[in-house]
């Protein structure tokens, strides 16, 4: 499932881009059929330029593809992806089949003419981020070390392509002519066979199959000819377009409906980006009957969806085909050739589409609903990664004030501070070939190290670190407060050679400078009396607690900074003063508040919760949100913590005061 989640993220980078494209189609179409001229200018500009997109939606995949599925990717992995495709579709193509086989291109299975499909594409994309993990690093002799390293990726992905080129030669026109046989044979059953081509023709729409069975529905492949009889006006009315006409309730509203579940049910630090994606796909899905943006936002993400969206497509036409409703389309079911056939001879009580795609809009709805919260699918919004932005937008968020840059700096400052401590760090912990795993929470980075005695803790120290953890095992959990993320990010950099090494002397962030001049030499806090007093509305119902009591040394030890904790009873988290909501980690697990006087303050729901990626945590707020004092922060649910094996104490930390008093009330 972790494969499909991942690769349903993969194909968001693509898929955000095709609904203005088919807006953009559906405009032209619109234009061509409505002055009944296929020249118009106009048009064949509009339908051009949504087309080009349109039309190479499976290239697309496979660029997306292989950058999305690479491991820290560049474009040297989009390279390979798209050697990878025209490496299988040259070779497969029907012009080249018929010089393998001696024959005409006439004679050639119509299979070959249906083979640049999205299937293949994500295969191809696979093949590209393959061959990018496995071969950007290789060394080859000196004779051939002009091809070392990321210039040997495409060559084999092209090497790899050939094989599967070969094996697809001879699978895929057995796929194709089964499904043409078996779509011939559903003709006979009816009402209940249109269903069933309504469901495979959805359920194939990720291999690409779907044509197969539609070619013979829709064309003259076995008589039908439903969509071209339609159009012609000469079929039988009462018949033609029952192939048809379920598609217009689903794609006009049931899927509008999906979008609506999606959105309501994305978490609220992200609902604004999720917007952008799933609102642009259902105007599309609406108005010109376009719904792949729509399906492969969802698709890879949450198949069990998909597949209740394919079944409810088979409901919609079998009961279409049983009623006096007949409708047929030129371009796709949408809105568009609604109206454009809705005066077509052989149209039937069309009035009942809009009725029916009502109640189906409210069917997907709250099936969707239910389905994303019963079993906390991994939708748009709801997944590690915002949807419409690559890892990189997305990790740059995780740290630091809200809003702060990626390659710029949170607060104004540069992001050569950031280098520079990274430089410190990986130096401290015996050189980046000491450092086998790199990875981060809300507040300290966690490492897997080969060897944990050449550790320098007090070079850590110097460098910016509040403490250092070493639990066992060449596990080292090094403190540094909300700007983690810039750090680890600038580490990776420097690990893979994209950064050099900072060798300035330069100190780091001042502020956390004063905080460790501040700090015994054991890396404990100093006592607190004497420190500001601040006074505070318990953000959680429950028992208060020294920050001393909590399992955790970088709580206990007041590395992050002084505080109390909370043993929770309640999963409801509020806000204990007015201010502004300065970040929520990306897993929920933790919120950041700047309180009217200045005071940050850092809410962390349970111990290494951040493990639970987000599962049990549900934002209410977000990001430079301002809040007043109660009002509710965040949902917790307290039993799933305790059933992932954490403590759900939650400290509550001033992180910009080391001399601070937090009186709980």
């Amino acid at each position: 499932m972790k494969f499909f989640q991942r690769l349903g993220r993969s194909l968001m980078l693509p898929v955000a881009v095709l609904p203005v494209a088919a807006i953009l189609s559906g405009i032209g179409y619109w234009i061509i059929s409505a002055t009944d001229n296929p020249s118009n200018v106009a048009g064949v500009f509009f339908t051009l330029a949504g087309g080009a997109l349109l039309d190479n939606l499976a290239l697309l995949f496979a660029i997306g593809v292989s950058i999305g599925m690479a491991t820290k990717p560049d474009g040297t992995s989009a390279l390979a992806g798209l050697v990878s495709w025209l490496t299988v579709t040259t070779i497969l193509k029907p012009e080249s089949v018929a010089k393998f086989r001696g024959i005409d291109v006439e004679a050639v299975n119509p299979a070959f003419g249906s083979l640049q499909n999205v299937f293949i594409g994500i295969l191809c994309g696979l093949i590209g981020a393959w061959a990018y993990d496995r071969f950007k690093d290789v060394q080859l002799p000196d004779a051939l070390a002009f091809f070392s390293g990321r210039r040997s990726v495409a060559i084999v992905s092209a090497g790899i392509s050939i094989f599967a080129a070969l094996a697809l030669f001879v699978l895929w026109p057995l796929l194709y002519t089964g499904l043409v046989t078996f779509g011939e044979f559903i003709v006979t059953l009816g009402p209940i066979g249109a269903g069933i081509y309504g469901f495979l023709n959805r359920l194939l729409i990720p291999l690409g199959l779907h044509h197969a069975l539609n070619s013979v529905f829709w064309f003259d492949v076995a008589g039908i000819n439903d969509l071209g009889n339609f159009l012609n006006s000469t079929g039988t009315r009462g018949v033609t377009g029952q192939y048809m006409t379920g598609f217009f309730p689903i794609m006009m509203f049931g899927l509008p409906g999906a979008a609506l579940a999606m959105y309501t049910t994305a978490k609220s630090s992200r609902r604004k980006l999720a917007a952008g994606v799933l609102l642009s796909s259902a105007v599309a899905s609406f108005f010109v009957g376009v719904t792949e943006p729509l399906e492969f936002s969802f698709m890879f993400l949450a198949p069990v969806l998909y597949v209740i969206h394919a079944l409810f497509t088979g409901i919609s036409l079998a009961i279409s085909a049983m009623l006096p409703v007949r409708m047929g389309f030129g371009f796709s079911g949408g809105f568009i050739d609604l109206v454009l056939g809705w005066m077509n001879p052989m149209a039937v009580n069309p009035w009942a589409i809009p009725v029916m795609g009502v109640f189906w809009f409210v069917v997907y709805f709250l099936v969707f609903r239910f389905m994303i919260l019963r079993f906390d699918l991994k939708t748009p919004g709801r997944t590690e990664e915002d949807p419409g932005a690559d890892e990189g937008s997305e990790t740059a968020g995780t740290s630091g004030t809200a809003g702060a840059a990626a390659d710029g700096a949170a607060d104004g400052v540069p992001a050569d501070r950031y280098a520079a401590t990274a430089t410190a760090f990986l130096a401290a912990l015996g050189g980046k070939d000491n450092v086998l795993e790199l990875e981060n929470c809300a507040t300290r980075l966690r490492m897997q190290v080969a060897d944990p005695s050449i550790v320098d803790d007090a070079a850590l120290k110097r460098a910016g670190a509040a403490g250092t953890m070493k639990p066992g095992r060449g596990s080292v959990q090094v403190i540094y407060g909300l700007n983690v993320q810039f750090v680890k990010d600038a580490m990776e950099r420097i690990i893979d050679g994209e950064l050099a090494p900072v060798t300035s002397a330069a100190p780091a962030d001042p502020e956390r400078a004063r905080h460790r001049a501040a700090l015994p030499a054991d890396g404990e806090a100093p006592a607190s009396a004497g420190g500001r007093h601040v006074r505070l509305r318990q953000p959680l119902a429950g028992a208060v607690v020294p920050l001393s009591a909590v399992p955790d040394p970088t709580f206990s030890e007041q590395l992050m900074g002084p505080g109390a904790a909370i043993e929770p009873t309640d999963g409801e988290v509020v806000a204990p003063a007015a201010g502004t909501v300065q970040h929520i980690f990306p897993t929920g697990h933790a919120i950041a508040l700047v309180l009217e006087d200045g005071t940050e303050l850092l809410i962390h729901v349970g111990l290494d919760t951040v493990e639970m990626k987000g599962k049990g945590f549900t934002a209410l707020v977000e990001n430079g949100q301002r809040v007043r004092a109660g009002e509710p922060l965040m949902q917790v649910d307290l039993d799933a913590i305790r059933a992932a094996g954490h403590a759900t104490i939650t400290p509550i930390i001033v992180l910009n005061d080391a001399d601070a008093v937090i009186e709980l009330l």
